[in-house]
């Protein structure tokens, strides 16, 4: 009896180039769902900055006929005014000077704070970190009046006034980020820099904190962005003839002045988030990059 011969010529050959990856794909549905829901919240998230941005090159006029409409004609004046004034390159100044003293502070004393918490056993270790990570369980509005107080008490007011506790309210963060990355520094290191004659602020300062760099670039950037987005602590403590003016509150300041100017609110608007979403983009890879690696530590 003569044995069938399964004929393989008649399989469809794959294309050159054709990957596996691409042919699993190719029956799994899935992943065009979550190509969609990528979709709606990429829309979701740069929608209303768009608006914002199309907004500013339009007429009062053609706002109140069409809102969703697009410019026509294309307005430049309500950039042009916001930009050649000074009142929003004060605001911006003031903004990044506070963000960058904030944003220093933060990286300074919250390495400090975690670095004996990450290398040293000592007695009340885990009850101290636990004291900082309870920092996290107080929302800022629960403690901004006493704060303000406290503050008035001890003379510190304008910029110091500000700086000081949006430095103090980081510090919980930076230090939960920062200890695995110190924790995971091998200890060989540490004893051969003690043998060749380093001291222990030493050691801290030329050896942990060029390898802790990772990890302090993340809390880095997520500090000055919330210092440079910061509304409450700003509106309660910069009171004041002569207090500075940062841009988020310049911006209720402008939508108080020219509360019936529409196109230039949104034109205001628009510019004052441009700072903080260059700089989230340029440095979005360097905070993935040093929160995995604090996960792996």
């Amino acid at each position: 009896m003569a044995t069938a011969v399964k004929d393989d010529t008649t399989r469809k050959p794959r294309k050159a180039g054709q990957s596996r990856t691409r042919t699993r794909f190719a029956g799994d549905s899935s992943i065009y769902v979550t190509i969609f829901v990528a979709l709606v919240a990429v829309g979701l998230t740069l929608g209303p900055i768009l608006f914002l941005g199309l907004g500013g090159f339009r007429t009062n006029g053609q706002i109140a006929a069409d809102p969703t409409g697009l410019p026509n004609p294309w307005v430049w004046q309500n950039y042009w005014e916001i930009l050649t004034g000074t009142s929003f390159w004060e605001f911006t100044l003031n903004s990044a000077i506070i963000s960058v003293a904030t944003t220093a502070g933060v990286v300074l004393f919250g390495t400090m704070a975690a670095y004996p918490l990450a290398r040293y056993a000592f007695r009340g270790r885990e009850a101290l970190f636990l004291v900082f990570t309870a920092g996290l369980m107080f929302p800022l509005t629960v403690a901004i009046f006493p704060l303000f107080l406290l503050l008035q008490d001890l003379g510190l007011k304008g910029m110091w006034g500000l700086i000081i506790p949006q430095v103090a309210f980081a510090l919980p963060v930076t230090v939960i980020i920062m200890r695995p990355f110190l924790a995971a520094l091998p200890d060989e290191l540490e004893e051969a820099a003690f043998m060749d004659g380093l001291t222990r602020v030493g050691f801290f300062f030329r050896m942990v904190i060029p390898l802790a760099r990772p990890g302090m670039v993340t809390v880095g950037v997520l500090a000055f962005l919330g210092s440079w987005n910061a509304y409450l602590l700003p509106l309660v403590m910069l009171t004041g003839r002569d207090a500075p003016t940062t841009l988020p509150l310049g911006v209720t300041q402008f939508q108080g002045q020219n509360a019936a100017d529409f196109a230039g609110i949104m034109a205001y608007t628009f510019l004052a988030m441009i700072p903080a979403l260059v700089f989230f983009l340029m440095m979005e890879k360097r905070i993935v990059d040093g929160l995995s690696g604090a996960v792996k530590g």
